[in-house]
């Protein structure tokens, strides 16, 4: 998983413990390193210390009364034949003394066939020992895992004039410093261990501290809603950034409150502007045919005429159709406009249903239910406005030219009372089953197209639904539900 991926406080609390991790590996590295430099300097200073102690002791063997040869190269291995070996006991060392020209003249090794190596010196280290200021030479080799220091200097007489060359084979022995440093690293990483476990704790408890606040504020920002109020944040105790971005926040509640309010003010507004434009709208239709006969009937109005009595009663009969009309588009409005009240009767629905469809008085609307009795809590009046208003909406889908059927069914489950109103219609078309229950939409010539909008709305009311499925020229099957109880 990429880091990216993992939540902040996962973050700090992997970042802390990287941290710790990388500070020993680099407090180790830095050890091991200062332990290599001081292993070489010490062998370093340590060969140069032999050597100078040694040449003093060689020296003071040369001037020595017990010293009976000539100081000179071709003497060095009789003067030295007895004491070589005392001297390297003493500095355990192995001493190898050359003449000026690289051949050996006496060796303190116990056998008697020193090695091929040993019998000479390499040209090169001639020419480094003679070249050099303080003609001297150091060669460093490993062998079999092993390092080995060869240090190569002047031996001279009493007159500063060299007269051989001192060899001293040096090996590197390690194996104290080898367990100083195991026993230096073991307590390191103990300690690092006890650093480590520390570290996850601290991480945990600052990780968390660190994200409280902001779980806190994500919390908040994920409930707010610009259709409810909301609330602040309250966090106390915090740093300046987290303080910075609560108080952000708390300006934005605020900005949104006053947004939504001037929303809600504009979405009513726009409202009432388009419902006054509809009931403008509906109301002016039925006007135009009322003043059409107003002035016809004035127009030729005539009080002796023999049927003027029958052209009174048409034109009465005119004039209350169309204020019928007007009528019915006001109670249209006001019932769509009237929340249902929620009087949560106990009702037989079987019956209120029946009772709904006696107004219908025909042939053509069958009834049935599952059962003779099912009970449940409902308005009476609401309940017959949903039957008498799908009934209805069933019966104008009906062409002219087909025998009209409508089916009204009520039945139930374990928790819903369900009723299904089915029509032999020109259903339903694709395009329009989005708008079906949305106010003033109508595919009928006459009518406001509140009914199914009205009867979704007492419906979701009570906390229930209601659905169609359709079929093209075969009708269409509208289905309540609703919870018996509430």
């Amino acid at each position: 998983m990429k880091l990216k991926k993992l939540s902040l406080r996962t973050r700090i609390f992997i970042v802390m413990i990287l941290l710790v991790l990388l500070a020993s590996v680099l407090i180790a590295a830095v050890a091991i390193y200062q332990y290599s430099e001081e292993t070489t300097d010490y062998h370093k200073q340590r060969l140069e210390r032999k050597e100078q102690n040694i040449q003093t002791h060689l020296r003071r063997e040369l001037n020595s009364r017990r010293n009976t040869w000539e100081v000179k190269t071709r003497n060095i291995p009789l003067i030295f034949k007895d004491e070589i070996s005392n001297i390297a006991d003493i500095h355990k060392l192995q001493i190898n003394l050359y003449d000026l020209e690289g051949s050996l003249l006496i060796t303190s090794k116990a056998n008697l066939k020193p090695d091929e190596e040993d019998k000479c010196i390499d040209t090169e280290i001639l020419n480094a020992i003679s070249h050099t200021a303080d003609h001297r030479h150091v060669d460093k080799h490993r062998e079999n895992g092993e390092t080995f220091q060869s240090s190569y200097t002047y031996i001279y007489d009493n007159k500063f004039k060299p007269i051989a060359i001192l060899n001293l084979p040096y090996l590197e022995k390690d194996d104290f410093l080898s367990k100083e440093l195991n026993e230096f690293l073991g307590r390191l990483g103990i300690a690092y261990l006890f650093v480590l476990i520390m570290a996850i704790g601290i991480a945990f408890f600052l990780s968390k501290y660190i994200t409280k606040s902001l779980k806190t504020i994500s919390d908040k920002i994920n409930t707010t809603r610009l259709e409810k109020r909301n609330e602040k944040i309250v966090i106390d105790d915090t740093s300046e950034e987290i303080s910075t971005l609560v108080n952000s926040y708390n300006s934005m509640i605020d900005e949104l409150e006053e947004s939504a309010v001037k929303l809600a003010t504009n979405e009513r507004e726009q409202a009432w502007r388009e419902m006054a434009k509809q009931v403008a709208h509906e109301i002016k239709n039925p006007l135009t045919p009322m003043r059409l006969t107003v002035q016809n009937f004035q127009r030729k109005f005539d009080p002796t005429d023999e049927n003027i009595h029958t052209k009174v009663d048409e034109y009465t009969k005119t004039l209350i159709q169309q204020i019928d009309t007007m009528s019915s588009i006001a109670s249209a409005f006001s019932n769509f406009a009237k929340m249902p009240a929620q009087k949560n009767e106990t009702l037989n629905v079987v019956n209120i249903t029946k009772l709904a469809l006696d107004i219908f008085n025909e042939d053509y609307i069958i009834f049935t239910s599952d059962a003779e009795e099912i009970i449940a809590k409902f308005d009476r009046t609401q309940l017959i406005r949903v039957v008498t208003n799908l009934v209805k909406n069933g019966i104008q889908a009906i062409p002219d030219e087909k025998t009209p059927q409508v089916l009204v069914n009520v039945g139930e489950d374990e928790d819903n009372v369900i009723i299904t109103v089915a029509d032999n219609g020109s259903g339903v078309s694709e395009e329009n089953k989005s708008k079906v229950f949305e106010p003033k939409f109508t595919t009928k010539t006459s009518g406001m197209g509140l009914g199914l909008a009205m009867v979704k709305n007492i419906v979701e009311t009570y906390k229930g639904s209601i659905s169609f499925t359709t079929e093209a020229e075969r009708g269409t099957v509208f289905k309540v539900e609703f919870p018996k109880g509430q």
